[in-house]
This record gives C-alpha cells, structure tokens and sequence, in this order.
C-alpha cells in the first residue's frame, strides 16, 4: 500500500466501489487517513514490513462509523450504521500455507472473538484474504458454499469452510457461476487459484445480486 493510496482510491472511484478491505497494507500504526478521490483508509498494522489490514470507505460513510475494533496486524472491524441498519465490516488476512500452525490457529481465533462479539441481528461482511482455496463443487458443505470455486481445496480452504459452519456464514463467491477470469484472485508462476473470500450470515445471501472478480485492477504486483 505504500505509495498506493491515491491510486486505491481512483480504482474505488472508477469501479464505484463504496467499502473495501485491504490486506497486506505494510503500514505501521492504528489509525484513519483519507488517501485521496473523498475515500477514508481505517487501518492497523504493527510492522511496516508484513501484514497490516484496513478498510476503505468513501467519506460520506465516514460519519456512519460506530466502532472500530483493531484486533491485530491480520484482523479488524469496523461497525456502520446506515438506514438504520447495523453492517459490520470485518477485513482478514490469514497466513500463508508455509506459515506455522500455531499463527493460523491464532488468526482463526481472533476472527471466531470478532464474530462471537457481535449482536446476531446485525449485518457482517467478511472480505479476507484467506490464503487458502475451497476449491470447485460443494459436496458435503452445501449449507456455507455454492458449487463455483476453482480448482481443489486445501488444509487452509478447508479452515474456511469450517470457519463458516462455526459461524453459520456462507462463502459468497461460490454462488455465482461465472467464467474463470471472474472467479480466479490470484495469479502466479503460470498458476491461478481462489484465495479472497467474500462471507456474510447465511441468512443474507438472498440479499446479494452478484460476486465477481474485477478483471485488469491491480494496485499492488502479485510475487
């Protein structure tokens, strides 16, 4: 995110993006900055070299902020009400596959604390960077994910799914049926997979129209 600000903003306003989750923001600090284009970057990080997570809203949202819960350098919330509806957006980022088993399991119980902490009535949304894939078909787990992942699930995709049912949450990107472009959030070596994740309570999906990938954006160069 470094140097990225303006640019992030410029996308948002170009796409009529309103709220964003960013993760590896490698911003140190805890705090709320506007990056330009009337949009406002909350945001936590602890060193300026790894992790770091955020969300992006455009200022006229800024007043609508209740709560912002800054759980660590790889989760945080902020809490919105908007027409009368609490919406609470929570931004993750999980670590990589060759991470330890402990700093993945103390990623999952810092999101389980979040979720667990708010009201059952109210609105999430979760936008993460799981690093891990849930992969294609829906076997067995059609209650938290539709059929349309890519590719085949991992340890860390199933970390997910399983998060889900503990939350009674549903993977959002699965359910739309879109081509491979649309689907696929990262790229590399010749490799493509699913690794971002939309999630929101189950009882909500009948209110979301559609989940896709954005083809051509990029602020910030896949390794």
């Amino acid at each position: 995110m470094t140097g990225k600000g303006r640019e992030l903003a410029d996308v948002m306003e170009r796409r009529k993006v309103d709220i964003l989750c960013v993760q590896e923001t490698r911003w140190k600090g805890s705090k709320a900055r506007s990056i330009g284009a009337g949009f406002k970057l909350f945001y936590y990080g602890v060193d300026s070299k790894r992790n770091g997570v955020g969300v992006v809203l455009k200022e006229e949202f800024v007043r609508n902020v209740l709560e912002v819960k800054r759980v660590s350098d790889r989760v945080m919330s902020l809490k919105l009400e908007i027409e009368g509806v609490m919406l609470n957006v929570v931004s993750g980022y999980a670590p990589q596959v060759g991470c330890e088993l402990e700093e993945k399991e103390r990623f999952w119980s810092e999101l389980d604390e979040v979720m667990e902490s708010i009201p059952t009535g109210e609105r999430v949304v979760i936008g993460a960077d799981f690093n891990g894939h849930v992969g294609e078909g829906n076997t067995g787990d059609e209650e938290v994910m539709g059929k349309f992942g890519v590719k085949e699930r991992n340890l860390e995709g199933q970390m997910v799914v399983d998060f889900a049912k503990r939350m009674d949450m549903g993977v959002v990107n699965t359910y739309f049926q879109k081509r491979e472009e649309h689907r696929v959030t990262y790229k590399s070596g010749g490799r493509s997979t699913q690794v971002d994740y939309i999630l929101c309570r189950r009882g909500n999906l009948k209110e979301i129209s559609d989940c896709k990938v954005v083809v051509g954006e990029s602020v910030a160069r896949q390794a």
